[in-house]
């Protein structure tokens, strides 16, 4: 990454990163504590144990093998009490529930580090369980928004949207509306946000969303160049009164222990004819639709990576790749393709040179991840806040989104449908250049004081000011 010096703070400098569970949201806490650490902060980085899924236990073990420097302190998980699963709630959604419960062992990890803290970062999906253990302490507490600024606006505004009869007509119309912001769809909302009872989900969002008034900051993996508008208002006091300062700290460069050699059948591929699909770390798929998704890409003519995934955890994910998409399917695919079903190290895949074009579901990471490596997307959203990151994938012309498709397991969207979108795609030269036209800014932004190095600028000047 470019020169931090002068970004560097005082040794005394102390910052813990409280993240939670998945990778969608360990991922951007580990790249920003090793841009801490590059900065003379001492960073202690606490890991929730034991983790929900095999591929944060194995990330985790690299990331310290790697930085030494960053300490870790465990908190150790306590049985869960009082939790009543429901058929919509996955098991990311009870772990989070674990973490929460468990947050009162944190007084007493957080005073037993060394030296004194001068922050805690802590995750968004955290905030009302921990804040009011940090306003105990008095140790300043920033949140770290692992989404977008625009879906920010929703999840600090939601309970007022949902609670007002002021916003009661645009709530229960076909769009959600946000002061100084366009209004956002109905249909692009989680279904159970917008239920008459509550449910896991929408508690959190409004209790979270609550509590992040009482927080020192807010930090966002993004630029300020593509999300201008919802920072703006986010930050002039438009979308809720009193919260503080919300900080565009992106895009979090990758870190170098996760740039490993990626699948060698890329090697022997043409330059940019790849299509890589994915659809995160925790989105399972049905087996029909991967069967129609499976005959689409073989349809298609191009190239292809194929993250398969079974299960929501990758622990419960025990078949065998032939009984998930078949012997016939599995046969055609070997012709023009590739699929595996484990998790791969995705940095290494999209930066190469082989990659075109990527089917995504649009989770935070993979959207900021393709704008880094300058890969367009065609952007099938599943769950949670990504239609809201499809949306602005085409409007900074990123990708495309076929709006017709499905999402949550609904309409089967059929082979034919999906062969023709990804030759399109894949053919859309004007699609490709915009790609690499974000890249560029993206990375220039690093290196002309934009970007993550002007975002932790301004973080060290609110710690500083928070120390004063």
């Amino acid at each position: 990454m470019a020169d931090t010096n002068e970004l560097i703070m005082p040794s005394s400098s102390h910052i813990a990163l409280l993240p939670s569970s998945g990778m969608g949201h360990l991922t951007p806490f580990l790249r920003l504590a090793h841009l801490l650490a590059s900065c003379n902060v001492k960073v202690t980085f606490i890991t929730p144990e034991p983790t929900v899924s095999l591929a944060e236990s194995q990330i985790l073990s690299h990331f310290f093998s790697a930085f030494p420097q960053i300490c870790q302190e465990k908190l150790h998980l306590l049985p869960l009490d009082n939790f009543s699963a429901s058929s919509e709630d996955d098991p990311f959604y009870h772990h989070i529930e674990v973490i929460r419960q468990s947050s009162r062992l944190l007084s007493s990890l957080l005073c037993s580090v060394s030296p004194p803290l001068s922050a805690l970062v802590t995750d968004m999906s955290l905030t009302a369980a921990v804040v009011p253990i940090t306003e105990a302490l008095k140790i300043p507490n920033f949140i770290f928004f692992t989404s977008s600024a625009k879906m920010l606006t929703l999840f600090v505004s939601f309970h007022t949207l949902a609670g007002s009869k002021a916003n009661a007509n645009s709530y229960e119309m076909d769009y959600i509306k946000i002061p100084t912001l366009e209004p956002i769809p109905r249909s692009w909302i989680p279904p159970s946000l917008l239920q008459d009872t509550n449910n896991l989900l929408k508690t959190y969002i409004i209790e979270n969303g609550k509590s992040m008034t009482k927080s020192d900051g807010i930090l966002v993996n993004t630029l300020e160049s593509i999300e201008q508008s919802s920072l703006l208002a986010l930050n002039g006091g438009k979308v809720i009164e009193g919260l503080p300062l919300v900080t565009a700290i992106g895009l979090l460069p990758p870190l170098y222990f996760e740039d490993h050699q990626p699948l060698a059948w890329l090697d022997d591929q043409p330059a940019g004819s790849v299509v890589y699909v994915s659809f995160g770390s925790r989105t399972a798929i049905t087996r029909e639709q991967l069967r129609e998704l499976g005959n689409g890409l073989v349809g298609s003519g191009c190239g292809f990576v194929w993250v398969v995934k079974d299960k929501k955890v990758d622990r419960e994910d025990g078949k065998e790749l032939v009984n998930v998409i078949g012997d016939e399917l599995m046969e055609r695919v070997k012709e023009k393709g590739m699929v595996v079903k484990h998790w791969v190290n995705q940095e290494s895949i999209l930066k190469h040179p082989a990659v075109g074009g990527f089917l995504s579901h649009c989770g935070w990471n993979s959207v900021t991840e393709a704008m880094w490596h300058g890969v367009h997307v065609l952007a099938w959203p599943q769950h949670g806040d990504q239609k809201i990151n499809a949306d602005l994938v085409e409007r900074i012309g990123l990708g495309t989104w076929e709006k017709s498709w499905s999402w949550g397991g609904g309409e089967i969207v059929m082979r034919e449908q999906i062969a023709e979108k990804i030759k399109e795609v894949m053919g859309n030269k004007l699609l490709r250049s915009q790609a690499m036209r974000i890249r560029e800014e993206a990375r220039n932004g690093i290196e002309l004081g934009r970007g993550s190095k002007k975002g932790l600028t301004e973080l060290i000047k609110m710690l500083k000011k928070e120390r004063s």
